[in-house]
């Protein structure tokens, strides 16, 4: 069987996405990470949700902050969590309070106000992100969305938000983790800047 792939188009396609994110909205990225940051060091915690890729992406972030990013800056765990990992919770909420509620149940267990929630979605629809946001808004928990093409219905509940200039999930979720990592550099460097040689 002969099987060709463009792996060049692909590769230039999220280049060109990458791009535009640098021209487009780099300031929400910024003010977004300044703000996370400094939620961290007035001793809040970050929570992250998000479905499939984005499930996984709440995991790796969540992972780097409490963890660390950079593995030559020795540096104290920060406060995260990612409210996709716990599989009894997950299965329990979903069979007894409805998988749209999972999040939501998370949130109201362990959120305070001050915390900040990121919900992570390439279409902004996600009804249990939808539904967590809601409830991170009856605790006083700013709302950050991670979002790509339209923004869905998540855009106008998030307090802060970066939006991916792309209708391609991939092109979507390999610019989030990048704009995660962003984030995570800018906490760290924010509230360790003695680590840091600038």
């Amino acid at each position: 069987m002969d099987f060709i792939y463009d792996i060049h188009t692909t590769i230039s396609e999220s280049i060109e996405v990458k791009k535009k994110l640098s021209e487009e909205c780099s300031e929400s990225i910024f003010e977004t990470g300044l703000n996370l940051a400094k939620a961290i060091s007035d001793g809040h915690k970050i929570m992250f949700c998000g479905n499939g890729g984005s499930a996984a992406d709440s995991q790796h972030l969540a992972a780097e902050l409490v963890v660390r990013l950079r593995s030559q800056i020795n540096r104290p765990a920060l406060p995260a969590l990612a409210l996709t990992v716990d599989a009894s919770i997950m299965t329990a909420g979903g069979n007894d309070i409805g998988f749209e509620n999972v999040f939501a149940r998370c949130v109201e267990a362990y959120g305070k106000s001050g915390d900040i929630l990121v919900g992570i979605s390439t279409s902004g629809n996600s009804q249990n992100v939808i539904k967590a946001f809601e409830q991170a808004k009856q605790m006083g928990i700013c709302c950050v969305g991670l979002l790509g093409g339209s923004g869905g219905s998540m855009i106008d509940m998030c307090d802060f938000k970066v939006l991916v200039p792309s209708s391609v999930t991939a092109r979507i979720q390999e610019s989030h983790i990048l704009i995660g990592h962003i984030w995570c550099e800018m906490i760290e460097e924010y509230n360790f800047p003695e680590l840091f040689n600038k």
